[in-house]
């Protein structure tokens, strides 16, 4: 036997598997070469599924069974030595081909049926031989197709989140930010010293999140599917994902890549958080390649072998120190850094990556009677949740006629107008930010957006002007005075979006009662 078409080495070797469990299995093959091709020959063929359909396809070229059943079908499956049908990864990917194609049902492991039958109008089979396979086929015993008992399930809204919000001291306005950020997915940078709480909210921000709608966490549940990364009794993906990939990541390990083209850790985190700690410590190159993505939802890599695209609308969540010793600008400790290295260490990130980023707030650090505090006075993640689920079903029926748009910070640009109409006072109060702050076009667009997400988040029927104020000031860490020396301490130049520092009215944008 032969096996030509690009195949790896797993692929190379199954053919001693079929011709065993053939064999094991009482058919005996005529005296024959016999070539397997797998087209199309131009892309790369891996893993061990498709051992199943080559012994079907071997018996139904040596004129063993009919080969017109075969075509009703696809087939997915590893076969052991004596014929037993194992699991494999990316049954689900299989079956939502199978029903896109028009294809009756699919047959694949017992193991993996459960996770075929999420796609419904199609008949899934599960085998544990290929003996079982062949008797179906021929008619001799004919398989009952897999039902779910409990049917396709869904996602449950009045779920426990493992961390809560109200184990995290003080930090209000920045638990807020968070808020807003949830209600309409949009990515937020926080900034503070050590032990100010920034890992510990943004590894809580998932609590606060609504469930994954069935679509959604369809499209994340094929992602895990494919690389296997599915439970053994795990058949979909039902909370939304959180990856927090450490800094010495690569970029093809962030976006996808290396030699099978393999999905990253952004794709991982789709419909979920890519939590960034240490965010200047990450490789420029590794930053710079989240560009076109945090834009556009999907990631494109071209190969010399294929191109291929992945899906990634995530929330990018990001966390960074002051300086590279931690405490420039916090008030009460002495900061060891030279100016200059300050500004190194905030030139990392770059100017087209933070305008990709739609919230930027500075933490400080927690104060002690928050610490002793244990009364139980902070709001529970159940609070916050209800709030972003009140506001995202806002916007699911707002978007109900746009597929695969969730949430304002996934609207398209042709839809702003439509959706983000301002009073004139408030275009003109963005026409002066765009001016004075030398905010781009993109900018632009994210404003709008937020604005929209803080109206939703407070039930009202339109953008209000407070909302734009708060939207322009939540993009401003990077334009105010936040990097002026201050190694004495002092009051921090900037106390967070949702309290903004007073400033001379000469300098003002906004109105004082803003």
């Amino acid at each position: 036997m032969n096996v030509v078409g690009l195949p790896e080495g797993a692929v190379r070797e199954s053919k001693v598997r079929v011709i065993s469990a053939l064999k094991n299995c009482g058919f005996e093959l005529p005296s024959k070469r016999i070539t397997v091709n797998l087209a199309p020959a131009d892309i790369r063929k891996e893993g061990a599924a498709f051992e199943l359909p080559i012994a079907l396809g071997v018996l139904g070229a040596a004129k063993l069974m009919e080969e017109e059943p075969l075509s009703r079908y696809l087939f997915g499956g590893e076969l052991s030595l004596d014929g037993a049908v194992k699991p494999i990864k990316g049954v689900l990917p299989l079956a939502v081909a199978a029903r896109n194609g028009g294809y009756q049902g699919v047959m694949v492991p017992a193991a993996n049926a459960a996770e075929a039958s999420l796609v419904t109008g199609l008949h899934v089979l599960a085998v544990h031989h290929l003996r079982e396979a062949v008797d179906h086929l021929t008619g001799e015993k004919p398989l009952a197709p897999f039902t779910r008992e409990e049917g396709a399930p869904a996602p449950s809204r009045g779920r426990q989140a493992p961390l809560d919000m109200s184990d995290v001291r003080g930090q209000a306005d920045v638990k807020t930010a968070l808020e807003l950020a949830a209600a309409g997915g949009h990515n937020i940078l926080m900034c503070g010293p050590p032990g100010s709480g920034k890992t510990m909210l943004a590894r809580r921000l998932p609590g606060i999140l609504p469930a994954m709608t069935f679509d959604e966490a369809l499209e994340v549940t094929k992602i895990y599917s494919v690389l296997g990364l599915l439970g053994d009794e795990q058949t979909m993906m039902r909370e939304r994902p959180f990856r927090a990939p450490h800094h010495t990541i690569s970029d093809a390990g962030l976006v996808g890549g290396g030699p099978a083209t393999r999905p990253g850790e952004l794709s991982l985190a789709h419909h979920g958080v890519l939590f960034l700690d240490e965010l200047p410590e990450f490789r420029k190159n590794v930053l710079e390649v989240l560009r076109q993505p945090l834009e556009e939802g999907t990631i494109h890599l071209a190969r010399a072998v294929q191109h291929v695209t992945y899906p990634c609308r995530v929330m990018l969540v990001a966390a960074m120190n002051p300086c590279p010793c931690g405490f420039f600008n916090v008030p009460g400790r002495r900061c060891t850094c030279q100016e200059f290295r300050v500004h190194d260490y905030h030139s990392r990130v770059s100017g087209p990556l933070m305008d990709r980023i739609d919230i930027t707030l500075q933490t400080r650090p927690v104060e002690y009677h928050h610490i002793a505090r244990n009364n139980g006075e902070e709001p529970a993640s159940t609070y916050y949740r209800e709030r972003v689920e009140a506001a995202r079903d806002r916007q699911r029926f707002r978007f109900r006629d746009e597929p695969g748009v969730y949430c304002n910070a996934q609207m398209p640009t042709r839809l702003l107008h439509r959706y983000c109409k301002l009073s004139q006072k408030a275009g003109q109060d963005l026409e002066k930010a765009m001016t004075q702050f030398g905010l781009s076009a993109r900018a632009h667009d994210r404003i709008l957006k937020l604005a929209l997400s803080r109206a939703d988040l407070e039930g009202h029927e339109r953008i209000e002007d407070a909302d734009v104020h708060l939207a322009i000031d939540c993009r401003q860490i990077d334009r105010r005075t936040w990097l002026h020396t201050n190694t004495l301490g002092g009051p921090p130049p900037w106390q967070g979006p949702l309290n903004p520092p007073r400033r001379p009215q000469q300098d003002s944008l906004l109105p004082d009662d803003s």
